[in-house]
């Protein structure tokens, strides 16, 4: 029920580590009006309802199907959200939970830990956040990684997001970190929307540089924020490429994990987003001398994005050690869950068979921890996603 893309034998001895340990389920939520852009996204019919998707996800993962939500999920062009199956498994093994706002444009209705964050412009503008912001947030994410790992013991840290437009503003930090990633990333559509999404990074990128040339910026030495760590010299400020194309939830992942690392396993959840997120870490530790364990790292994700056939998940992850900013991590081993919705009830769960959704709020590393830790196969869990579309559409019913 595991598939191991990338680095067999290192994904192999971390799963033998973790194998039947108790995951600890963490979930970063963001936003980037990048997501607001007509066709950029599929998670939300409209750009209106893309301005909830990450609150009323979140809520459904803590709260489960109840009437009259504050934020009800929002309908989706085709198939139901990937938080339904994240929700199976955390309430089947009662996972502890962690959310986190990094930067929402509203405030969600659980109980999240407010980061200090904002939400992030379009990377189209090539000015997405203040680097003071991504300063912070990369503090914060240090912080709680370490926090988080403190809690963990024997087990894993699932590192999740909810950042609507995020396969886009990957794309733009990994071809800012020298990563060939055009063509390669996924999204929520059936077909991705490569070109759409390479239009959008370029403008930014070219904005980028265009203020970098006005202010004579050249290659500036890192600046050390991060007391009382010695600055090193490095080509470029990871986290000014954050600032300039990036999304909130990016630098917060990438500080938890590489604190985390250094005291249990990691699983980053997600496909092109979190490979976007582990060559940042390996950016960010190189820059900032800062100790981690890529050993201890994982991307864990669906088979709906590994085999995308319109994207190259695999491909891209291999091209992680390719940079001389990346390469320092070397390619992180893709894992991804074997789980098949074509024997499902419901046309919802059958879009996915189709290339819908795919993936989101850690749904592929939520079923690999279902079959890591507790040995569900196929039809255990089926059962248990089936289960909680039921008890919504219950709800929503009432």
């Amino acid at each position: 029920m595991i598939r191991i893309y990338t680095q067999t034998e290192q994904g192999e001895e971390w799963l033998q580590r973790h194998r039947g340990c108790v995951p600890v389920f963490t979930c970063v939520l963001g936003f980037t009006e990048t997501g607001l852009i007509p066709g950029i996204s599929a998670a939300g019919r409209t750009p209106e309802d893309r301005k909830y998707t990450a609150c009323a996800d979140a809520e459904f993962l803590y709260y489960g199907s109840e009437p009259k939500p504050q934020y009800p999920l929002p309908p989706l062009a085709a198939g139901a959200s990937p938080v339904l199956i994240s929700r199976a498994v955390v309430e089947a093994f009662k996972i502890p939970v962690y959310l986190f706002n990094a930067g929402l444009p509203h405030p969600p209705a659980v109980p999240a830990i407010d980061l200090g964050g904002t939400p992030a412009r379009c990377l189209s503008k090539g000015a997405a956040m203040e680097l003071t912001t991504v300063r912070h947030l990369l503090e914060q994410g240090l912080l709680w990684g370490e926090r988080l790992a403190a809690n963990v013991q024997q087990g894993y840290l699932i590192l999740g997001e909810c950042v609507v437009g995020g396969t886009t503003t990957a794309l733009a930090i990994l071809t800012s970190l020298g990563i060939e990633a055009a063509g390669k990333v996924n999204s929520s559509h059936p077909v991705c929307n490569h070109a759409q999404k390479w239009a959008l990074v370029q403008a930014g990128l070219e904005k980028m540089r265009g203020r970098e040339e006005a202010e004579g910026a050249g290659e500036a030495k890192v600046i050390s924020f991060l007391s009382p760590l010695s600055p090193s010299f490095f080509p470029i400020d990871p986290l000014q490429l954050v600032a300039a194309v990036g999304d909130p939830m990016q630098v917060v992942v990438a500080g938890m994990a590489i604190a985390a690392s250094r005291s249990c396993g990691v699983l980053l959840a997600g496909g092109t987003q979190m490979l976007a997120v582990y060559a940042l870490m390996s950016a960010i530790a190189q820059a900032y001398s800062l100790s981690w364990q890529p050993t201890e790292v994982v991307v864990g994700t669906t088979r709906w994005v590994a085999e995308d056939p319109t994207g190259g998940t695999v491909d891209l992850a291999l091209s992680l050690a390719k940079s001389s900013l990346t390469q320092s991590g070397g390619t992180p081993p893709l894992l991804a869950t074997q789980l098949s919705f074509a024997d499902s009830r419901y046309p919802q769960f059958q879009a996915y068979e189709q290339g819908f959704v795919k993936e989101g709020m850690g749904a592929g590393a939520a079923c690999i921890a279902a079959h890591l830790s507790y040995d569900w196969q196929q039809n255990q869990l089926l059962t248990a996603i089936e289960n909680q579309f039921e008890r919504l559409c219950l709800a929503n019913s009432q």
